[in-house]
Formats: structure tokens, C-alpha cells, sequence
């Protein structure tokens, strides 16, 4: 496998080269700096954008299209990257070595298409096509809670802290979606071609200078290019006393989602040593919670704890019966004490470094997963995959124990099914 960093002026084209598959993926992102009055704008664009276009303007003359193109797969998506937003465009595809000449040039030429040439009349958006993407945004927000362990995070979030990013939704807000028509978002859209932070990634195998040659010729935008800063967001407030906040909800099931907030990690905590504490404490079936909390005492139909490194948190989650809500954050505390005071040994540690080369192997099987290694190598600054399977067995129980004194109790959200 190999790696290159094209600097093509408004953006950055990254090309990772490998024989391991027969398509090739593409994924374009657009990012700024997140604001949260912006959010619903993006979101909504994610949409608009792929429902029609000037050379398709319905969605059954894009449907033909993409079977034309050998059944060429497309997507789009909004998403929160600590400190910022970003727009992500993708194609996954067959390499032309198993279809014909020139099928590379066209495929991508069709995702950029969609991207650059919106179908727009009097510097408008379709207004057909802006409505029902605006309707669909819409159901999505107000069918949230419906989606209990998104809409739970999210509860916990806000309540960690409602003036951070970190209590963002990266689907939007009803008072701002009202505000958006056709003409506004329009504008919007022309602000991040001028504006926003490129970068073009491509997977599979290929010819790196042919693939650059046609990039350039084919993605035609005249963006700023100039430095991004860091996406990890640093805490600067921390809970002397915890938080602890009920919702009731006409659920099944109760959840229970618990807030950590990580101060002052070293580079080598954030890459390496968490993710071993978090699977030690939260990650499989050999995990302390899964092992007191479900297995001992029978308090949780499900229970993980996860390392978010871009938003300096972890996260416990669990779906219990609210009435075993104070038995199972007894527990959960103790193991998480437990793990500072040194009680846990070296195959606790061996272990999660098993899980993780495992999921190494498993990333590496997946055009996708890989593609999105790559995205959060250049991001979130991670290093290559050599390195990081040399650095994972430099993490020793000190380390572990070290890191854990660094993890501040925040917030317990418990959103509480009635029909528990």
C-alpha cells in the first residue's frame, strides 16, 4: 500500500494506493470551522445536492445514470469533527480493469458533477427538489427520539455543556431549518466553494498520476486554500460535583449514557494509552463492566464504554431497567476506581492489545474503514499503521493507571422508559 499528498492549489488530493480490492472509493469533504447556526445548512445541502442536478434533474434520470456506471454507489453526510464541520461526498466503484476504458474518468466525473453543477435557475435552487429534501431533514430532527441511543447521547452531550461543540447536532435544528429557502442556501453553497477547506481522498488500485491528472482537469474550484488548525477540543471546565439528569421517555428500554471528560492527555495517552484503558474498562466481553455490571449482577441488557479522542470525552453507555439506576452507577464507578487503583493485570492489557491489532486487520479488509484511517491520519494526526502497531505495545499498567487520574466524572444522563 502506498500514500501520497498532491497540493493541487484550492485543495489537497490524497491518493492511497492498493491492489486489495476490485472498486475504487472517492470521498470529497468540505469542512470549516463549526458554527452551529450553520449546521442545518450543511446538513440540508448534504441532501440537496445528490437529489438532482442540472444534467440530472430527476431522480430516475440519476438512477439510470448509476446503472449505466456499472451500478456506481454514491452517498453524502454532515458531520461534526471537534472543532469542525464537515461535508462528505462519496462514490465507491468498479476499477475499470474489470469494465471498460475510461470508466474511472467517467465515475468520478459523475460525483463531481453532482457537487459542481446543482440544478439552480435565477441563482435558486430547485424548488421542487429543495422541498422535499427540507421535509426529509425535517422529519429527521423531529423523529429524534425515536432513536434512543442517538437521541441519549445527544441529551448527555448538551447536558455536559450547552455552550461547547460538543453538545452540537450534526442533523440540524427545526428553527433553523424554517429559515432556509431556496435563494439563501444557494448562497450558502456558492460560500463553500470559495471558502471551505478541501481535501479529495481516493482508494484502490490505480495510477497515481493519471488519477491526479484527471482530478484536476475535472474538480474546477476556486476554494482558499490556506492552513486548518487542530480538530481536537481541549476542556477547560470540570465538575467538582457530578451531574446527574432524568428524562422520562415513552421507551421500552431505559438508557443510561455517563460523560468523562479527559484533561491534558499527552499525545501518546491520546493515541495509544485510552483506547487501552477504554477497552480494559468498557471494550468486549472481558471488559470490567461487562463482566460486574451484566454479567455479576444481572443491572444491564447491554454496557460499552467509548474513547472519543476529537471531543477529549468517553462515553459509557448502558440499557437497563430504571429501577437498577443507582446499583449500576455504584458499580460503574467502582470499576472505573477500581482501574486508578491498579486492579486490573497484564492480561487485561494483552487482551485489548489483541482487540486492537484485530481491528487493524479488520479496517484493512474494508475499502471504507481504510479510507477513513486515512482521513483521520491527516485530521486528527495519527500516525501511519506500521507505527501504530510498533506503539500500542510501548503501553504498560503504569501508563493505564496514569491516564486514569487524567478522567474527570462529568455527567450522568438516565433517560427513563416508562415501560420499564
Amino acid at each position: 500500500m502506498k500514500y501520497k499528498k498532491y497540493d493541487i492549489g484550492p485543495y489537497n488530493l490524497h491518493i492511497i494506493n492498493t491492489d486489495k480490492f476490485k472498486t475504487i472509493s472517492i470521498r470529497v469533504n468540505f469542512k470549516r470551522p463549526c458554527k452551529k447556526d450553520e449546521i442545518t445548512k450543511r446538513s440540508l445541502l448534504s441532501y440537496l445536492l445528490l437529489e438532482s442536478n442540472k444534467k440530472y434533474p430527476t431522480r430516475r434520470l440519476l438512477e439510470i445514470e448509476t446503472e449505466d456506471l456499472y451500478n456506481l454507489k454514491y452517498t453524502s453526510y454532515n458531520t461534526i469533527s471537534g472543532k469542525y464541520n464537515v461535508m462528505s461526498f462519496e462514490a465507491s466503484f468498479l476499477n475499470e480493469k474489470y469494465t471498460e476504458k475510461g470508466y474511472i474518468e467517467k465515475s468520478i466525473s459523475f460525483l463531481f458533477n453532482l457537487i459542481l453543477s446543482p440544478n439552480v435557475n435565477n441563482k435558486e435552487f430547485n424548488n421542487e427538489s429543495f422541498d422535499l429534501c427540507k421535509k426529509i431533514i425535517e422529519e429527521q430532527i423531529e423523529t429524534i427520539k425515536e432513536r434512543t441511543n442517538y437521541y441519549a447521547t445527544a441529551r448527555m452531550y448538551e447536558e455536559m455543556d450547552d455552550k461547547s461543540i460538543l453538545s452540537y447536532r450534526s442533523l440540524g435544528y427545526l428553527e433553523d431549518l424554517n429559515k432556509i429557502n431556496p435563494k439563501n442556501i444557494y448562497n450558502y453553497y456558492l460560500s463553500i466553494l470559495n471558502n471551505d477547506l478541501v481535501d479529495i481522498f481516493i482508494i484502490g488500485d490505480v495510477d497515481s498520476e493519471k488519477i491526479r491528472k484527471i482530478i484536476t482537469k475535472l474538480f474546477n474550484v476556486n476554494t482558499i486554500k490556506k492552513q486548518g488548525s487542530e480538530h481536537i477540543i481541549k476542556h477547560s471546565k470540570f465538575r467538582k460535583r457530578v451531574k446527574i439528569v432524568k428524562e422520562e421517555l415513552n421507551v421500552e428500554q431505559s438508557k443510561l449514557m455517563i460523560g468523562l471528560k479527559l484533561n491534558d492527555l499527552t499525545e501518546f495517552e491520546r493515541k495509544y494509552v485510552m483506547g487501552i484503558y477504554s477497552y480494559i474498562l468498557g471494550g468486549g466481553p472481558d471488559s470490567k463492566l461487562f463482566k460486574e455490571v451484566r454479567e455479576k449482577n444481572s443491572l444491564c441488557y447491554n454496557i460499552s464504554s467509548t474513547y472519543n479522542g476529537v471531543f477529549n470525552i468517553l462515553k459509557i453507555s448502558a440499557g437497563i431497567d430504571k429501577n437498577n439506576f443507582d446499583k449500576a452507577v455504584k458499580i460503574i464507578k467502582k470499576q472505573i476506581k477500581d482501574i486508578s487503583l491498579g486492579k486490573f493485570d497484564e492480561r487485561d492489557i494483552k487482551c485489548a492489545y489483541m482487540t486492537y491489532i484485530n481491528t487493524f486487520k479488520e479496517i484493512m479488509d474494508n475499502p471504507d474503514s481504510l479510507l477513513s484511517s486515512y482521513v483521520s491520519m491527516e485530521y486528527l494526526d495519527l500516525d501511519s499503521f506500521e507505527t501504530r502497531q510498533e506503539e500500542i505495545k510501548k503501553v504498560t499498567k503504569d501508563m493505564i493507571v496514569n491516564v486514569s487520574k487524567k478522567i474527570n466524572l462529568d455527567t450522568i444522563y438516565l433517560l427513563e422508559g416508562l415501560n420499564d
